[in-house]
């Protein structure tokens, strides 16, 4: 496995949306993560990482932290080797250095940091009022 690159990120206005991804750097083919659940964190400076939402190894269930729920959506595409993260309604306080994390070990969602055992660098988000 390559390591794990993260991107979307950007500045945008309190109410915009951003979409980011997460993908292997130079893995080819699918599937390299079909039996391993996925996830977002973020971090801000002075602070832990903290858990965004995570999303099973089929897709078919997701978990979010209660101050994204219904404003972040989380996918994943098995053939691309990608996770999602799609951001709408962002607010100020989603600013943040965003992480993706691959839980090898578990086909299931997780809000637990120390369950992820393969981490990509971050990609910044950072929102204006």
């Amino acid at each position: 496995q390559g390591q794990l690159v993260a991107s979307g990120g950007g500045l945008v206005q309190a109410g915009n949306s951003l979409a980011l991804s997460c993908a292997p750097d130079g893995v080819s083919g699918g599937g390299a993560f079909t039996k391993s659940a996925m996830g977002w964190f973020r971090q801000t400076p002075g602070k832990g990482r903290g858990f965004v939402a995570s999303i099973s190894y089929n897709g078919l269930a997701t978990y979010y932290a209660v101050s994204v729920k219904g404003r972040f959506t989380i996918t994943r595409d098995d053939a691309k080797n990608t996770v999602y993260l799609q951001m709408d309604d962002l607010k100020p306080e989603d600013t943040a250095l965003y992480s993706c994390a691959v839980r090898s070990t578990s086909r299931y969602v997780s809000d637990i940091e120390d369950s992820y055992d393969f981490w990509g660098q971050g990609t910044q988000v950072t929102v204006s009022s």
